[in-house]
């Protein structure tokens, strides 16, 4: 299965974890993130990710460590 993340799933880890929702998003993109990595989804990238991403201003730590790449 293809699968294409945008933006926020990516800094949805780096988000106030307080509230509920916040939490369940964060573990579904967790979730799909190792699955990605076991070969079970095939992640689609695009240029406007990798420039998204790049440009955050309020992220905490690298988004290529986030993903493990």
């Amino acid at each position: 299965m293809k699968i294409y993340l945008d933006t926020c799933c990516y800094n949805r880890p780096l988000d106030d974890q307080s509230q509920l929702e916040i939490q369940l998003e964060t573990i579904a993109k967790m979730d799909i993130q190792e699955k990605i990595r076991d070969g079970a989804y095939h992640m689609v990238w695009s240029y406007m990710l990798n420039l998204e991403n790049k440009s955050n201003p309020k992220k905490k730590e690298n988004f290529y460590t986030i993903m493990g790449k």
